[in-house]
């Protein structure tokens, strides 16, 4: 990408839902007046969210099961299968025009692998690709994970990064529909000094030097003035 400025706002925890919600609108807002990139990063409460590809084969657990932790399965436009996202995983959803950046999908996946690469290493946690599936491994156990939208060439969706959080729930789906395979996350990885805040604030200075962007930060109540009167609200 050339060097630019974009938006970039924390959320905070947020449902799922209404983020959706609002990445539909900005994606929207992107392809027309609104002139800037947005990151939007997020913690989302426990849900489950089956991309295009989504079969629900690869959930082996009941809807009575989730209903009664009060988890929902999401269809949603992304690509890949099923996933889970909770509190204590980092989730980032890039608003980007890809013509703009002159960018193709390919560059484009391989700047969130980039990204999460380098992001883990910074905690001292050596990951790689792997050609099986997008995302970051620890041999054969999945760290990060890729599912992208593309309407018009704007993006929306993105990637989620397990920082410390509940990997119980992954063993009820085969994650991305791979079977025999773990997830893993920073903290289970042995990374140093990773609370979500340092790895917020290390992921910010890393968008910058490998989307070649300066980011301008907005709280959730400045991001508001992206956004028509009837959008959602963050």
């Amino acid at each position: 990408m050339t060097n630019t400025t974009a938006a970039f706002c924390d959320l905070g925890l947020a449902a799922y839902p209404a983020v959706h919600a609002l990445q539909v609108v900005l994606a929207a807002r992107r392809l027309g007046t609104l002139a800037t990139d947005l990151f939007l990063s997020v913690e989302h409460p426990p849900v489950f969210t089956l991309g295009r590809r989504g079969n629900r084969e690869h959930l082996g657990v009941s809807e009575t099961f989730l209903r009664e932790r009060t988890i929902a399965v999401v269809p949603i436009e992304r690509g890949g299968e099923i996933t889970y996202h909770g509190p204590g995983q980092l989730v980032l959803y890039p608003i980007i025009n890809l013509r703009q950046a002159r960018l193709g999908v390919s560059d484009y996946v391989y700047l969130l692998e980039d990204l999460m690469l380098r992001l883990t290493a910074d905690f001292g946690v050596q990951a790689s690709r792997d050609a099986r599936n997008h995302g970051i491994w620890v041999g054969n156990s999945k760290l990060g994970s890729i599912g992208i939208a593309i309407r018009h060439g704007i993006t929306f969706h993105g990637l989620a990064l397990n920082v410390d959080l509940d990997l119980e729930p992954f063993s009820w789906i085969n994650p991305c529909g791979l079977r025999d395979v773990g997830m893993t996350s920073l903290f289970q990885e042995g990374a140093t000094n990773c609370t979500m805040d340092r790895v917020k604030a290390r992921l910010q200075h890393l968008l910058t030097e490998v989307f070649g962007v300066e980011l301008h930060i907005l709280s959730p109540a400045n991001l508001t003035a992206y956004l028509p009167p009837s959008a959602p609200q963050p």
